[in-house]
């Protein structure tokens, strides 16, 4: 943050500021584009994309901005860009595919169609920047292979678990401390929550009741830990994580197997601790001498130390991986290689053959993270692939599907996606 400000605000003089546009323009969409347009300089918001264009005017007018032009076609958005104008449209392909763009932010928690629009954007020559967790946890490794080629970054965006958690990392391997642990926080946990349970607490704060049911019934964790354990070659303890209670996150250090840290590195989960809203990373050292310093900074008598940072502030930092991507080709959370850890998909409640799966935070199903290669060798269905699917024989509440017990949608992109993902990285 302290260069990119420096950077940020020499291009702000220089009138040659980073050019982004969004796609999708729900509650975070709306909350990024007023940050980057009220507050962040060096940097413009020249188009939003959303299937209602509405919704993508109410973005700019919520930032203030309410001379803005509705495009239908590629010429007309870049006639735009060019001429200062911010841009609108109902077609998410045409600002993948647009001049005068640097970057685009996908922000609509969408798989299937969040897929089609990274890889255009990739093809196109631009940086990626997801906050869709969702996405990257399920196609994010052969998205990376795909971004490398083309020699454009993309990468999970700062300011969620994800990314605040990849700072703290690089940040304890930096001091010199081995980190053995990525963790996430978490205030409640409930496979069975649905849409109507959260109903209420989704129109309080304006948001979609199947996004705030994830958050709820585990599967949004479960993807988030799936891209810190893809970007760190850390793995699960067990299926569905540990996920142990303690009083606050100082006490993390006491409630996971310290064999299991040292062994390799796992990521994790702790319930109902304090400071909430934060995630932390237990870091190792087995030198005495650092041990003491660490001990007078109150960090503890080791050799296991808990950092953490007490909040995570989405929207309000996602533009600094923007720069980071575009300045200095530094992701801030990318896999590192082949899946370390999927997110499989378990019944929420007993089903008929016949009945069709309805995807992520809804009535259905609720994902926990899993180790790949057991995800591989079991043929286990990814949460990121089950809406749509329909059940070839009835399952009980709890019942981990498989590939075998569905049958997917006709000619999704993401089912090629993952098949190229799984042989690519089979060799």
């Amino acid at each position: 943050m302290i260069i990119l400000d420096k950077a940020l605000e020499e291009l702000e003089q220089k009138n040659r500021p980073i050019r982004v546009a969004m796609i999708g323009a729900g509650y975070m969409g709306r909350g990024l584009a007023l940050q980057i347009v009220r507050y962040t300089r060096g940097m413009r918001l020249v188009a939003i994309a959303n299937r209602t264009i509405r919704e993508a005017e109410r973005a700019y007018s919520q930032a203030g901005v309410e001379a803005v032009l509705a495009v239908d076609s590629q010429l007309a958005l870049e006639d735009a860009i060019r001429d200062g104008h911010c841009a609108v449209t109902g077609d998410a392909q045409l600002v993948c595919q647009a001049e005068g763009i640097d970057a685009i932010i996908e922000v609509t928690g969408e798989i299937e169609f969040g897929a089609r629009v990274v890889m255009t954007a990739i093809e196109h020559g631009k940086h990626v920047v997801l906050m869709n967790a969702e996405l990257d946890a399920t196609l994010g490794p052969i998205l990376k292979v795909y971004a490398d080629k083309a020699g454009v970054v993309i990468t999970n965006a700062d300011g969620d678990q994800p990314g605040v958690i990849m700072n703290l990392f690089r940040y304890v391997k930096g001091i010199g401390c081995r980190p053995v642990l990525a963790g996430n926080m978490k205030g409640l946990q409930d496979a069975y929550r649905t849409p109507e349970t959260q109903k209420g607490f989704a129109e309080k704060y304006g948001q979609k009741p199947h996004m705030v049911t994830s958050f709820a019934d585990g599967s949004k964790i479960s993807m988030e830990m799936a891209v810190v354990a893809n970007a760190t070659g850390f793995t699960v303890a067990k299926r569905g994580m540990l996920g142990p209670a303690c009083e606050h996150v100082n006490d993390a250090v006491n409630v996971f197997p310290r064999e299991r840290m040292i062994e390799g590195g796992i990521v994790d989960y702790v319930l109902g601790a304090q400071p909430g809203g934060g995630v932390f990373v237990i870091g190792y050292s087995e030198d005495e001498i650092q041990q003491g310093y660490l001990n007078y900074y109150k960090m503890g008598e080791g050799p296991f130390y808990v950092f953490y940072t007490p909040y995570h502030i989405c929207h309000f930092v996602a533009p600094m991986s923007v720069a980071r991507a575009v300045l200095y080709k530094d992701p801030t959370t990318v896999p590192i290689g082949p899946p370390v850890v999927d997110v499989l998909t378990a019944a929420k409640k007993d089903m008929p053959a016949g009945e069709v799966l309805d995807g992520i935070g809804r009535f259905s199903s609720y994902g926990l993270a899993e180790n790949a290669e057991v995800c591989r060798r079991e043929r286990l269905l990814p949460l990121g692939l089950s809406e749509g699917c329909r059940l070839k024989r009835a399952v009980s509440k709890d019942t981990v599907l498989s590939y075998d017990d569905v049958e997917l949608p006709a000619d999704r992109f993401s089912d090629k996606l993952r098949m190229e993902q799984s042989e690519y990285f089979a060799s």
